[in-house]
């Protein structure tokens, strides 16, 4: 159930990343700090919401500055008749119950072949799981990325519910940030 006082209004306005990838075209809002300080938590959390008053539901990313950042989908820009540059109105909540997250292939072929790992795996929570999943794929290397596979199924068979020694904000490990907004 959901504390009261938690849906927030705001107006924003839709950036364009520097770096679009290869992927259809994207935008993306820093939430104001006021409006993320009443979301559950400073991590990867999911919102339900609207944009000009079309719906959606995502799972907004961490800032490292306390806040979270929220991506647009073409989609959603297509359905909601807006561009990069317009000033929108959004409207957001947190979600009654967290969905579960989508398990990167290279993960689960992990846990498939480990399955003490996942066991436990299984035995977490989601938002548990939303944390193993941050840890992992905010690895910058793909030798990063195999180590930190390879250490969450060796603590997941220790009988580690939760990853240690990683700040899913990154407010102060300074990793993880919104990203970088075209001129």
């Amino acid at each position: 159930m959901l504390v009261e006082n938690t849906k927030s209004q705001f107006e924003a306005r839709l950036l364009c990343p520097k770096k679009q990838g290869d992927s259809e075209p994207w935008a993306f809002v820093v939430l104001p700090r006021e409006v993320s300080t009443k979301l559950p938590r400073r991590g990867r959390t999911s919102v339900d919401g609207t944009l000009n008053g079309h719906a959606f539901q995502v799972l907004l990313e961490p800032d490292g500055r306390k806040s979270h950042w929220l991506r647009i989908g073409q989609p959603l820009m297509e359905t909601s008749g807006t561009t990069f540059g317009d000033v929108v109105r959004f409207e957001i909540s947190p979600v009654a119950r967290e969905p579960e997250p989508e398990v990167p292939m290279d993960l689960r072929e992990a846990l498939q072949a480990a399955p003490e790992a996942r066991e436990i795996w299984e035995a977490t929570t989601t938002l548990a799981r939303v944390d193993w999943i941050h840890w992992i794929t905010t690895a910058k290397q793909v030798k990063t990325r195999a180590k930190r596979i390879n250490d969450a199924c060796d603590m997941l068979a220790s009988g580690k519910k939760r990853v240690c020694c990683f700040d899913p904000s990154g407010f102060y490990s300074k990793a993880i940030r919104a990203p970088e907004a075209a001129d």
